[in-house]
């Protein structure tokens, strides 16, 4: 069911057909035969079953009596074959959806004639051992046979993990009979082992923006030869399926009410609109933000600071890891509590620079670089002083200054202020961890009650999830590409102009953050 409670259609099913056997007066040929019995099952006189699969037809008629499990799917109106299956052998048909990060990739087992998610797992991405960042990608996937082996690593890590979940489910890959992948537009290039080049340079164009269904064998993958891939498309170089998945997700397109999407990734993708117009920009904001730029900083998982509160009176430090491990590193949520502290207890000015007597003892150079201890060696699980440097403060400090920006920009390009906006959906691990009040402080997002943000978690894979279970939600992801209108910040004057008033915490214009009122420690 749906969230108001209509019935989903799949577009990817099975049926039970009467297929009559032949005989003298009935001589219809087997495949004639399948086609009858699945247009009087579906009601439709659009049936098609490809030439590759005509072969095997007759066996699998026979050896079942005519009495089969047949899996179809639905594109444009007409129902396509899938597969045959023994009704006595096959109880459920899955599909897999995948949200493909640059970062991490997310694999999402799936119980189609239910609609239930059965498990799911997540892996980084092994392209990271070509290069950790999208560019360095690219620049590899120009080398010969590079493009191939980005695929290749990708492709085949997938399809361990799917026949891993399917093991451990009892589930044969042959019975996984549909996909839905959505990522932003140089993942899904290399996923399909399409050149990127062109992304990356003037006039930075995808090589194909919306492709028709894929089957699963086109692309390798090992799960049902004939299985539909349905592909996530995008709207250019920069904002990709994964962010239409988000929209999908959020439900913003069917509200009257103006909302905005935040996802924060390898960058920061913001999308502002509601059920008639949407309108979205991008733009690099997210390393910093992810925990990614920092010394310490490390991806969420256990022993990683993920909260941090200190005492603005004895400067004790208050250290919270995943897990409750000693801490090893700090992750992008952990990085914003820790400089909101820092700022709020004075031990940092408006510019992001330390102040030496709230600092204190706690302040060192390293390598002539400054540097504050955060957690001592005898506290740390790496037998090691973790240290916030000046570097890194000043990387945060340039990250959500382009995350405030964005959202501004785009905000008075639709002239909406930010009180007209009654939610800020955020998306991704991001959404999920991060407390919004101490990226309110540091001025990253607008200075608004804290109900007004929603975390969502995984909207990539949830919309992958939805338009792989749901026929309207198929549709709709189509209706959205093309409702948005893409705004290029690299040309945006004003975006240059309020980037830079925004390097300070929380803001050069102390009106726009009335909430965050700072004691003055003698700085």
């Amino acid at each position: 069911m749906t969230s108001d409670n209509t019935p989903i259609k799949p577009w990817i099913r099975t049926i039970l057909p009467e297929i009559s056997p032949p005989s003298l007066k009935d001589n219809t040929a087997d495949v004639d035969r399948l086609i009858r019995g699945i247009k009087k099952s579906l009601k439709t006189e659009k049936v098609e079953i490809a030439f590759s699969q005509i072969r095997e037809i007759p066996r699998i008629l026979t050896q079942n009596k005519y009495h089969v499990k047949v899996a179809l799917y639905e594109t444009d109106g007409v129902w396509r074959l899938i597969d045959l299956f023994s009704p006595d052998t096959e109880h459920h048909i899955y599909g897999v959806s995948i949200d493909l990060g640059s970062s991490t990739v997310v694999v999402r087992l799936i119980n189609l004639d239910s609609g239930a998610a059965v498990d799911e797992f997540s892996f980084h991405n092994p392209q990271i051992q070509i290069g950790p960042d999208i560019l360095t990608r690219i620049h590899y996937a120009a080398r010969e046979g590079g493009l191939k082996e980005l695929k290749d690593l990708l492709v085949e890590r997938i399809n361990k993990e799917i026949i891993q979940l399917a093991g451990k489910h009892g589930i044969t890959p042959n019975s996984i009979v549909g996909m839905a992948v959505a990522g932003n537009t140089t993942m899904t290039h290399l996923f399909l082992g399409l050149d990127p080049y062109r992304i990356c340079r003037e006039p930075y164009i995808p090589v194909v923006n919306r492709l028709d269904i894929l089957k699963a064998f086109q692309l390798e993958i090992i799960i049902n030869p004939q299985a539909p891939v349905l592909v996530f498309p995008n709207i250019g170089s920069y904002f990709g399926g994964d962010l239409i998945a988000g929209i999908l997700s959020s439900g913003m397109s069917h509200k009257n009410q103006v909302s905005f999407l935040i996802d924060v990734g390898t960058n920061a993708e913001v999308v502002i609109g509601n059920n008639d117009w949407m309108m979205a920009c991008a733009g690099a904001a997210g390393p910093a933000l992810e925990g990614g730029v920092a010394g310490m900083g490390m991806m969420a998982g256990p022993g990683v600071i993920d909260k941090v509160v200190i005492d603005p009176e004895t400067l004790a430090f208050d250290i919270r890891t995943i897990g409750g491990l000693l801490p090893i590193g700090i992750c992008g949520s952990g990085l914003i509590d820790l400089v909101a502290q820092l700022f709020l207890s004075g031990m940092i000015d408006l510019r992001g620079k330390f102040v030496r007597n709230r600092c204190m003892d706690r302040l060192t150079d390293i390598d002539e670089i400054r540097q504050l201890v955060i957690v001592y060696p005898e506290d740390s699980g790496t037998g090691r002083a973790l240290c916030l440097s000046q570097p890194d403060i000043d990387a945060l400090i340039r990250s959500k200054a382009a995350m405030y920006t964005i959202l501004t920009t785009i905000s008075n390009t639709v002239s909406i202020p930010f009180t007209e906006i009654e939610t800020f959906y955020v998306a991704g691990t991001f959404g999920t961890y991060i407390d919004p009040r101490s990226a309110i402080v540091i001025g990253m997002i607008p200075d608004r009650p804290l109900e007004t943000y929603v975390p969502l978690g995984n909207t990539s894979l949830e919309g992958a999830t939805m338009a792989l279970v749901s026929c309207s939600a198929r549709d709709e992801i189509f209706q959205i590409r093309d409702k948005i209108t893409y705004i290029e910040l690299n040309v945006n004057q004003e975006f240059m102009n309020l980037f830079s008033a925004a390097k300070f915490i929380p803001h050069t214009d102390k009106a726009l953050f009335p909430s965050v009122r700072v004691k003055e420690y003698g700085r």
